[in-house]
């Protein structure tokens, strides 16, 4: 591990050596953002930690998926991003537990009735459809309601800036264990309509998801084989006025085994995710007004078939879960510097499950009875932007009304002030909950939201062509939800604090090249349930496969116009895994990685790229007993009319 990261070390100082001959970027970032107060605003008027991922860096991510890019962000930590493709995506932000980071689609809440912790699956979204993602850190829930204990992470699909009637745009490509992608759209604008269609298809064996620890039972490969398809419309009926409606389909089939360690010829998973909505936006003068309507159906199905018999003969699982939003909010500019925005919303989920096996033991079935729950919520906040540009303030609340439990409210205070036009200081006091899922409320109808208070402050520094922030940050939970082994419910009882340091930066010291990179630093301590002995209660200094340390980096060089070849490496420390069912929680090594990527775009319709992930192919494990990504290749070709 040493020799690799000082590698890495040592070809990042010797680019950017070679780098100093170029002449200085004189271009300073400010992008504008939406995720912060849902206004677009420039990043510079907010002090809330958000990070973009352009469309940049998505165009060179096409080898990838979603949570791989995710993955590379400072305090993300993504289990199964480089596990075998199809694997279970759980997101774990600045070391919160899994559904504790809220996903947005275009700035509405994305959620799985039908999981344990209603986290959305990141598998059913294609990187095709991605324009942009922004991260916003911390507690958000005054604006975005339960699960938004961490933050939010925005996947935003819009395009912009559409001037042509027709565009079309083609990428396809192959890769190691017969990975094949087509991605497909078409999009344009004529007169007061702005349309887009896209379809993406990844196919791949794959390779095993268990890891053979004898390397001698021959397991067999898991494949994957999914689909997205969405399609948008825009109508602008007047200046002020617009009006607009989507809809995404997606779904994909994969293998998986039986467990830790154990292989399973025949176990599949086929999920799919139907999304459909609509929104107006008036905005005039000072006023903003916005309404939005997304309705989303998910079904999972797990089937165990009678060919490869382990203890299961035969096996079919088959969960459902139903969401509908509805929001509408306004933004009003009611002095110089003041912005006052208020709204309501409305969520209702509803689960069921069907079960069937056989087994030794004979037939068994089980149904899970249709079960739902509401959520009705006001938020409202201040804005305050000063008029010398140094001071910005934003205070707002939250009440939410839960149809099981009943009310709980949040908070919001963030201030930031500029020192100059380069160095900037934030700051943050904020709450956020997750309400219990509908399989919790079902075991314990007593349970309450689980509630966090979030404490932030940071330094950022934008100069030419360095771009670096220090966030410093604190997390606490005195009621979180989790399983009690001793009376076999779900039970307000976790406590957990987080402390954490999450460092970014980007330097371009030519208009030839640019390092950026992210260190995170996490220290937690959790009073939780004895794993081990399950009988009482102890205090444990780390988290489950969040590690203490976390480095990405990634250098990118254009040798010559129109070529681009980077090189990126990832460092995790050691961390814990669970070591089973009344046992010793189980260590994992530390491990570096390395990719690289290039691109050559011929003219301004073709471009080339291929993209190498663990090129020296480390054997690393991010989930104990399952295989992580060996040397992956693809490459590829975009056509742009």
């Amino acid at each position: 591990m040493s020799k690799t990261f000082t590698l890495l070390t040592a070809l990042l100082a010797g680019s950017t050596a070679f780098a100093q001959k170029d002449t200085v970027s004189t271009r300073t970032l400010d992008e504008v953002v939406v995720t912060a107060n849902k206004l677009e605003q420039k990043q510079s008027t907010t002090g809330k930690v958000i990070t973009v991922i352009g469309k940049d860096q998505i165009e060179k991510s096409q080898g990838r998926t979603v949570a791989q890019v995710l993955n590379e962000q400072a305090g993300i930590t993504i289990n199964g991003a480089l596990n075998n493709t199809g694997a279970v995506q759980t997101v774990y932000m600045r070391g919160a537990s899994a559904g504790r980071t809220l996903i947005l689609l275009d700035g509405i809440p994305m959620n799985d009735p039908s999981t344990i912790t209603t986290d959305f699956d990141l598998n059913l979204f294609s990187i095709n459809d991605v324009e942009r993602i922004e991260v916003c850190k911390g507690a958000q829930s005054t604006l975005y309601g339960s699960d938004a204990i961490a933050g939010v992470i925005n996947i935003i699909t819009v395009k912009k800036d559409v001037q042509k009637p027709f565009n079309i745009k083609t990428t396809v490509s192959q890769g190691s264990f017969a990975t094949s992608r087509i991605n497909a759209q078409v999009y344009g604008k004529k007169d007061k309509l702005t349309y887009s269609a896209r379809f993406a298809r990844l196919n791949t064996s794959g390779f095993s998801s268990a890891y053979d620890s004898t390397g001698k039972k021959n397991y067999d490969n898991d494949g994957y084989n999914g689909t997205v398809s969405n399609a948008q419309l825009l109508y602008q009926l007047s200046p002020a006025l617009s009006f607009k409606t989507f809809a995404m389909f997606s779904q994909y089939k994969a293998g998986i085994d039986a467990g830790v360690f154990t292989d399973d010829k025949d176990y599949n998973i086929h999920n799919t995710s139907f999304t459909s909505g609509a929104g107006f936006q008036y905005r005039k003068n000072k006023l903003s007004l916005n309404g939005n309507y997304q309705f989303s159906e998910l079904t999972r199905t797990y089937r165990n078939d009678s060919l490869d018999r382990t203890s299961t003969i035969f096996e079919n699982n088959t969960y459902s879960g139903k969401s509908q939003f509805l929001e509408l909010y306004a933004s009003v500019q009611v002095a110089k510097g003041l912005t006052l925005l208020a709204g309501a919303d409305y969520r209702h989920h509803s689960y069921n499950q069907q079960y069937f096996s056989i087994s030794m033991f004979g037939p068994y079935s089980s149904q899970f009875r249709d079960t739902s729950f509401n959520q009705k919520a006001l938020y409202a906040s201040a804005i305050f932007n000063s008029e010398d540009k140094k001071w910005n303030i934003e205070l707002g609340g939250r009440y939410n009304h839960h149809s099981r439990y009943g009310s709980n409210s949040t908070y919001t205070f963030n201030p930031s002030y500029s020192i100059n036009e380069q160095v900037r200081l934030f700051a943050s006091v904020s709450s956020g909950f997750k309400a219990p899922s509908l399989y919790q409320l079902s075991i314990n109808d007593k349970l309450d939201a689980e509630k966090s208070v979030n404490y932030e402050g940071g330094i950022s520094f934008d100069k030419k062509a360095v771009s670096t922030r220090l966030v410093y940050f604190n997390r606490r939970i005195n009621n979180g939800i989790d399983y009690n082994y001793i009376s076999f419910k779900y039970f307000n009882y976790i406590k957990q604090t987080v402390n954490g340091l999450e460092w970014e930066f980007s330097v371009r010291p030519g208009h030839r090249i640019s390092v950026t990179g992210n260190y995170t630093l996490l220290t937690s301590e959790e009073i939780t349930q004895n794993r081990v002995t399950v009988k009482d209660t102890v205090t444990y200094q780390y988290l489950l496969r969040r590690p203490k340390h976390m480095v990405n980096l990634s250098v990118n060089v254009t040798p010559v116009k129109g070529m681009n070849i980077s090189l990126s490496g990832k460092y995790v420390s050691k961390r814990f895994d669970i070591g089973g069912y009344k046992k010793a929680d189980i260590s994992l090594d530390s491990y570096v990685i390395l990719g690289a990527y290039a691109d050559y775009t011929l003219n301004e319709h073709v471009k080339f790229f291929a993209d190498l992930q663990n090129l020296t192919g480390k054997q690393f494990f991010d989930v104990r007993g399952f295989n992580s990504i060996p040397t992956l290749f693809n490459t590829g070709v975009t056509f742009n009319w």
